[in-house]
């Protein structure tokens, strides 16, 4: 292949903007490329590194981090938990600005939302499945939640 055109296809990559290109002519190839050779191959395997178990040492400051789990308190029999039905972030009002859907205190009725989780860029409105009165809120509005995290307790 003529050093002019490979210097041209040189130009032509700076002047666009593609990140690589490659030419074939006849059984000579060329392939030029603005990345690293360390990242020219995306489909590499990756390497995998073992973390060691958490040592003694990090315990305390783990047990010190508050839990949801844990500061959530035990639900009584006349208590009904309502769950994250997806993993998302937790909003309580449907904007910034706005007053939250429910507060402590606040009776609801069936079908009434409770928040928005958002998932994958879309806002999912939570619905009351139960009837009663609003005794526990356990997320914060933008805290992300897990598939079956407990949201709400109702009386």
């Amino acid at each position: 292949m003529d050093i002019r055109k490979i210097k041209k296809l040189i130009e032509l990559l700076e002047e666009s903007g593609i990140a690589e290109i490659e030419i074939k002519e006849g059984e000579e190839a060329v392939r030029i490329s603005r990345m690293p050779v360390a990242s020219a191959h995306p489909h590499a395997m990756p390497q995998y590194v073992q973390i060691p178990a958490p040592s003694a040492a990090v315990a305390p400051i783990a047990a010190a981090l508050p839990a949801v789990e844990s500061a959530a308190p035990k639900p009584k029999t006349n208590e009904h938990v309502i769950t994250a039905p997806m993993v998302g972030t937790f909003y309580a009002s449907p904007s910034p600005a706005a007053k939250a859907f429910v507060e402590i205190g606040d009776e609801i009725k069936i079908g009434q939302v409770l928040c928005i989780i958002e998932a994958m860029k879309m806002m999912n409105q939570i619905e009351a499945d139960k009837a009663g009165k609003i005794s526990s809120i356990m997320a914060r509005n933008g805290d992300p939640v897990e598939f079956g995290q407990p949201l709400f307790v109702i009386e």
